[in-house]
C-alpha cells in the first residue's frame, strides 16, 4: 500500500517516477556553460538525442523510448564500387606481377633507377669504394622481387641468402642476382633526386620545405594508384598506422598504446576488405592549420567528396570522434559513426544534438558511442556469458545498433595493417626513406593481393593463399621460373665458351674460390670459380658435406 503524504515530502516513487525525477531539467539548479549529466541507470542501453522536434528534456533516455533516425542522403559514389575498368572488363584474371605493376608503374621505377643511378655516382665522387653498372627498370623490378622473395623466407641475416656452407643455404637468390649486386642497390637507392635535395634541405625553417621530399616522387604517384584501380564500398574506416624506426627525425612519433610504438606514422582510410583506399603520413600540427584540431584535420585530409561520392559511411575511435566532425560529415553527406571521450568538447553539450546520438552502453566496461547513422536501440542483441542461478550460460543482451556496426566495419585498416605485417619487406635501415619505401611495397603488395582476390570472385576462379600469391608474384619479378632450379646440377664448365688457339688455358681464368689459384672453369649452377685438374678438384671438394665457405 502507498504511504499517506500528509503535507510531507514523498518517500517513496515507482522505477518511472525516479528515472523522470533524475533526467528532468532544472534551468534555474545548473549553469548553463556546464555539460549535461549522465547518470546510468540498470538497462543495457541509454540514450540522448535531443532534437527540435523531440521533448525540451536534456538528459539521459532508455532504449525504450522512441527515437528517430535523421535524414541520411543516399549512398551516391562517383563510381561503381569494387575493381574498376579496364580491369573489371578481363575475361581471364592478370597475373600477379602485372597487377603489381599498376601500383608501382614504369614510370615510377624508372624515376627510381635514374635518381638511384645519380646517387650512386654521388657517392663514387665522394670516394666511396664499390663497382657500379646503371640499374635498369628489369633489374630494379628483380631487386623488389627479392624482397619479397625475402618476406616469405626468413632468414637471420641478409647475407644468408647467399651463404652456401650452411643447412639452411637457399638457391633461388644467386640465380636471380649476385649478394654485391644486391647490396650495392641496396646502399645507393634513392627516391628523389639528389640534387634537389640539396635544394630542399636549404629551405628549412621556411613554409617551401617539403619534409617529405625524400619520399614525394613514390608518395604521390602511390596516392593515385590506390584510387584508380578501385572504388571503396560504403562503410570506410579511418585509424593510424604506425611504421618502425629508430632514425633521428622530426616526423617520428610516440604513441604508447600502439603495438609499434615508435615510428612515422600514418593516417589510413580503409574499407572493409583491408584495401588502403588513401593514406596521409603525419608530418606534425603546423601543417594542419583548419583550427578544428588534429582529429578532425586527419579525418578530413582523407574524405573527398569529389572522390567518393555521397552516402558513405565513416567510423573512427575515441581518437577522431567530436560532435564538431561529425556534424561537418553530416552536412557533406556522409554518415559518421565513432567511440567518443567524455572529455571531448561538446559531448553532448546542449539539448538540441541535430542529427547526433550519444549512446552509452554497459558491457564488460561502460561503451560511449556516437552516430548520425543510427537510432538508439533497433532490437539487437549479442550472447554474453552471465551467471543463471549457479551456473554461467550464453544470454542474450540487447546491444545498440551503433554499437554493433562499428564492431563489424572499423577493423579495416587493422586487417590491412595484418595483412602488411604478415609478410612484410621491411628491415632496419639508417635512412628513414628506405623505410617508407618498403613499406610502399607493402601497401602495393597487399592492395594487389585483394585486387586479385576480387577479380577472382567476380570470374568465379579460384583464388590463391597468401602465401601461394607471394611466391607467384616473387617469381613473376623476378624474371627466373622455380623450374630451373631442378634442372640446373653442379657441372663444370669453361668460364669463357667458345676461346680458340692459344687462349684456351686462360680465357676468362679467375681465382678459385678454395685454392685461391686461376682457373677457367666454374660450377654451372653455382656460378663460382672452381679447379678441376688432375691433381686439385676443387668442385668436388666444394660440394661434398665439407666444403664451400662463401658467406
Amino acid at each position: 500500500m502507498e504511504p499517506q503524504n500528509h503535507g510531507r515530502a514523498k518517500r517513496f516513487y515507482t522505477l518511472a517516477e525516479a528515472l523522470e525525477l533524475i533526467t528532468a531539467s532544472d534551468e534555474e539548479s545548473r549553469h548553463s556553460s556546464e555539460p549535461d549529466s549522465a547518470t546510468s541507470c540498470s538497462s543495457c542501453s541509454t540514450s540522448v538525442r535531443s532534437r527540435p522536434e523531440a521533448l525540451p528534456i536534456a538528459g539521459w533516455k532508455t532504449e525504450e523510448e522512441p527515437d528517430s533516425l535523421p535524414s541520411l542522403p543516399h549512398f551516391l559514389p562517383k563510381r561503381r564500387p569494387g575493381v574498376q575498368p579496364p580491369l573489371s572488363e578481363k575475361v581471364d584474371s592478370p597475373s600477379p606481377s602485372d597487377l603489381f605493376k599498376i601500383y608501382l608503374d614504369q614510370a615510377a621505377i624508372k624515376n627510381l633507377c635514374a635518381n638511384t643511378n645519380k646517387n650512386a655516382a654521388k657517392n663514387i665522387a665522394a670516394s666511396k669504394n664499390f663497382k657500379w653498372a646503371d640499374v635498369t627498370v628489369p633489374e630494379m623490378y628483380q631487386y623488389i622481387g627479392l624482397t619479397l622473395y625475402m618476406s616469405t623466407l626468413k632468414l637471420p641475416k641478409m647475407r644468408d641468402f647467399w651463404r652456401t656452407d650452411s643447412i639452411f643455404h637457399v638457391e633461388y637468390p644467386r640465380k636471380v642476382m649476385s649478394r654485391e649486386r644486391f647490396l650495392t642497390i641496396a646502399g645507393n637507392m634513392h627516391i628523389s633526386d639528389p640534387a634537389d635535395d640539396v635544394i630542399n634541405d636549404g629551405k628549412k625553417g621556411t613554409d617551401d620545405y617539403d619534409c617529405l621530399y625524400r619520399i614525394r616522387p613514390l608518395y604521390d604517384s602511390l596516392h593515385v594508384a590506390c584510387k584508380a584501380v578501385y572504388h571503396p564500398r560504403q562503410e570506410l574506416s579511418v585509424d593510424e598506422r604506425m611504421v618502425a624506426t629508430k632514425a633521428r627525425i622530426a616526423l617520428k612519433q610516440y604513441i604508447k598504446n600502439k603495438p609499434t610504438k615508435c615510428g612515422i606514422k600514418l593516417f589510413v582510410l580503409s574499407d572493409t576488405t583491408g584495401y588502403t583506399v588513401d593514406f596521409n603520413i603525419y608530418t606534425g600540427r603546423s601543417t594542419m592549420a583548419t583550427g578544428k584540431g588534429l582529429s578532425f584535420d586527419a579525418v578530413m585530409s582523407l574524405i573527398n567528396k569529389s572522390y567518393l561520392g555521397s552516402g558513405y559511411h565513416i567510423y573512427c575511435d575515441n581518437f577522431y570522434t567530436s560532435p564538431a566532425l561529425f556534424l561537418h560529415l553530416h552536412h557533406l553527406g556522409f554518415g559518421a559513426c565513432g567511440t567518443y571521450r567524455d572529455a571531448r568538447i561538446g559531448i553532448p553539450k546542449t539539448k538540441i544534438n541535430g542529427p547526433l546520438l550519444f549512446i552509452k552502453w554497459m558491457d564488460t566496461r561502460e561503451v560511449s558511442v556516437c552516430s548520425t547513422l543510427h537510432t538508439a536501440f533497433s532490437g539487437d542483441t549479442v550472447k554474453r556469458m552471465c551467471k543463471v542461478g549457479r551456473k554461467y550460460a550464453a544470454v542474450e543482451v540487447p546491444v545498440p545498433a551503433a554499437v554493433k556496426d562499428y564492431n563489424s566495419y572499423m577493423g579495416g585498416v587493422d586487417l590491412s595493417d595484418q595483412l602488411n605485417g604478415s609478410y612484410s619487406s621491411w628491415r632496419k635501415s639508417r635512412k628513414w626513406y628506405l623505410t617508407v619505401l618498403h613499406h610502399f611495397i607493402d601497401i602495393a603488395m597487399t592492395n594487389t593481393l585483394l585486387l586479385r582476390k576480387e577479380l577472382c570472385g567476380k570470374l568465379e576462379q579460384q583464388s590463391m593463399t597468401y602465401q601461394g600469391f607471394l611466391e607467384q608474384l616473387s617469381e613473376e619479378l623476378c624474371l627466373v621460373p622455380s623450374q630451373v632450379l631442378g634442372s640446373q646440377h653442379h657441372i663444370p664448365v669453361a668460364i669463357v665458351e667458345g676461346a680458340s688457339g692459344s687462349k684456351k688455358a686462360t680465357a676468362g681464368c679467375s681465382r678459385c674460390k678454395l685454392c685461391r689459384k686461376c682457373t677457367p672453369f666454374m660450377c654451372e649452377a653455382c656460378e663460382v670459380p672452381l679447379c678441376v685438374i688432375v691433381d686439385r678438384n676443387c668442385h668436388k671438394l666444394y660440394h661434398s658435406s665439407t666444403g664451400g665457405t662463401e658467406q
